[in-house]
């Protein structure tokens, strides 16, 4: 789920039942379309955000901030 903090919005949501690198890539650039990406992609360190994801990322001009390693309560859509 992508999640735009300042307007409180999900801005994009899907589901698969065995999430890949590739599958997580592409939901990046459907999330994005038309140059619409953010500046900056707070995201953990789940292995799922590979070489694919962080290049596709990249590709699309925005910087990722990567939470705390075993910081869980550092995740943008957590409760605490």
């Amino acid at each position: 789920m992508l999640v735009v903090h300042g307007r409180r919005k999900v801005i994009h949501f899907n589901v698969t039942e065995n999430p890949t690198a590739q599958w997580a890539a592409q939901q990046m650039v459907e999330a994005f379309p038309w140059d619409s990406a953010p500046k900056y992609l707070l995201r953990d360190r789940d292995a799922i955000f590979g070489e694919t994801f962080r290049r596709r990322v990249a590709s699309l001009g925005i910087e990722e901030v990567l939470n705390a390693p075993r910081s869980p309560w550092q995740n943008s859509t957590s409760n605490g």
